[in-house]
Order: structure tokens, then sequence, then C-alpha cells
């Protein structure tokens, strides 16, 4: 069975619904309730859908997350099965500070064809689909990457943007960067907004790279692929205990780079609604009884839809 319009509609009523949970925390530096709270309303509202799902990646593994842990069942068991995967807030200290760029996301694939990544960093390079695939690689030098990059666009290289997390151990890129004279676009958490940048030129983003989370690659990684951009990524294990784990999971070759068919396998959804406002969305609007949420949804092949909801209070 193929993924449905209907099966669309009903997941991002879900990310809606789980955000506008989030609403009574932003600024209220309440992380960790913020958290909760979506996550409550994510898992009860799934399993309330007609499918046969399966959390591929969650809140983490069953010792550390009561709900959403990975390899729970989730849905009535009787419809098409599922891989999911979700992040209720993403950019919780967004929340919590509020400061834009929160949301709440779900992405499934049918069952077999979601990647089942490990809780480990992610080696990231991803850009539009404006440019052959080809063009740029994790085991190019940042500058080679660059370069190919501006050869493919004819753009010049002060021109060109690169979004990239500000952590300590992106500082060797970014010097890099700086040398050849590139625009950088420092984000503080917001894995998958930054990689979700590349989608179109009104966002200025022209390459997303550096190591983040595992996770967050893959979720990125269904969007991306529906609107045929690229994206590859490759994990990073520092310890015995991880690389073991990996390999548990299915991962023979710790070191492989992955390609964005072998994370997303056929078709996906992706949701994300907009908690705080995201330069995708509007975060949550609160009007009298009402709440208006926008949520950003892809689907089969590009297929892009920013969906706006108008929800009474209850």
């Amino acid at each position: 069975m193929k993924l449905s319009r209907e099966l669309l509609e009903n997941l991002s009523e879900i990310t809606s619904n789980s955000a506008i949970a989030c609403f009574p925390y932003i600024g209220k530096n309440e992380k960790i309730l913020a958290d909760k709270a979506a996550t409550d309303v994510m898992r009860n509202q799934l399993n309330k859908l007609n499918i046969k799902g399966e959390v591929v990646i969650g809140e983490g593994e069953l010792d550390e997350a009561p709900m959403l842990y990975i390899g729970e069942k989730l849905g009535n068991g009787n419809g098409i099965p599922l891989d999911i995967a979700v992040d209720p807030v993403e950019g919780t200290n967004f929340v919590a500070k509020n400061l834009p760029g929160s949301m709440s996301v779900i992405a499934v694939a049918e069952e077999g064809n979601l990647f089942n990544a490990p809780e480990t960093y992610m080696e990231k390079i991803a850009t539009g689909n404006h440019i052959p695939s080809e063009c740029l690689d994790l085991d190019f030098t940042v500058e080679k990457n660059i370069q190919n990059y501006s050869d493919a666009t004819s753009k010049k290289l002060q021109d060109i943007t690169v979004c990239i997390l500000d952590r300590p151990r992106h500082k060797e890129i970014v010097s890099e960067l700086l040398r050849l004279n590139v625009n950088i676009r420092l984000i503080s958490d917001g894995d998958i907004s930054g990689a979700l940048a590349v989608i179109d030129k009104k966002y200025n983003v022209d390459i997303f790279l550096g190591t983040g989370g595992g996770p967050e690659g893959v979720i990125a990684a269904s969007a991306l692929k529906s609107l045929k951009c690229n994206f590859q990524g490759r994990f990073l294990f520092k310890s015995e205990n991880e690389k073991q784990r990996a390999k548990q999971m299915g991962i023979q070759d710790i070191n492989k780079k992955y390609e964005i068919n072998e994370i997303i396998k056929g078709e996906s959804i992706f949701c994300a609604t907009g908690i705080t406002n995201c330069e995708m969305m509007n975060g949550i609007i609160k009007k009298k009884d009402r709440y208006i949420t926008e949520t950003i949804v892809t689907y089969k092949k590009s297929y892009l839809e920013v969906v706006k909801k108008d929800v009474s209070i209850t």
C-alpha cells in the first residue's frame, strides 16, 4: 500500500497539535516540560491512526525514553506497516528561550525504507536540486566542494552561503570558509531546519555542512529526497560501544558514506510545524480562542506545501 494523502493530512495535524502543546512553555525556560508535552500529544495521536508503525528514530532507547522510544509500536496495528521518525521538539532551547527555529517533526516511510540511525553524530553535506549530486562529496576538501559548487552554478565564492552549526568541532571548517571569503550562517541549534534551508534559493543557503545528529540527518533527508535535493551522510562513532550498537542495527561498514537514496528508500512523508518562528514558516499564533499553525509538508516527488491550520482551544 502506498503512502496516502489522507495519511499526510493526519500527520500534519499531529505535528500541529504537538507544536500547540508547547505553547505554554515558550519563553519559560522549561525545555524538558515542553518536550514532554509535545511527546505526549504526538504519541497519543499516532496511536489512533490506522497504521502498523514502528519508531526507528525517536526520543532514545527504551531505558532512556518512556515514550516514542526506538522500537516502540504505534498505531492500531491494522493498517499500513510504517517506519516512523519523530522529533517532537527540534530546538528545545529555542522554545525555552523564545528564540526562532523550533518545530515539531514527523517523517514516515513504508516498512524497511527509513534508515534506522544510531544515536551518534553524522558528518553531513546537503545542497539543493539545482546542481548534480556528484559535485559535492564528504571526502572532498572544503575548498574543492566550494569551488565545485561555484563552477556548477557560476556563482562567485563571495556570493556563496554555507550554513553550519556553531560548534568548536567546526573551527577548522569555519576558518577555511573565511579564507575562501565565503558567507557563513552559523546556527546554534536546529540541525534539521539548517539542512532544509537549501531547498529554495529564497532562504539564501547554498550548502549545509558539518557534523550534527545522525537521527536528525535521516529526518532531514526525508524532506530533501522528496524535493530531489542532494544529501550525503557518514556516521561518526566515539566509542567501541557505539560501533557495536551500530552493527547490531545492521551497519556493517562503519566508515560508509550514505547517499540519500540509501537513507530514504522509496517515497516518504515529512511534516514540520513551526513552534517559534522559522525562516520557512511562522510559529504558533494565539488569537483569543484559537491557535494558528503553519506546517511544511513534503509528499512523494517534488511536492512541497505550507499548510496553515486554525485550531480551536478546548
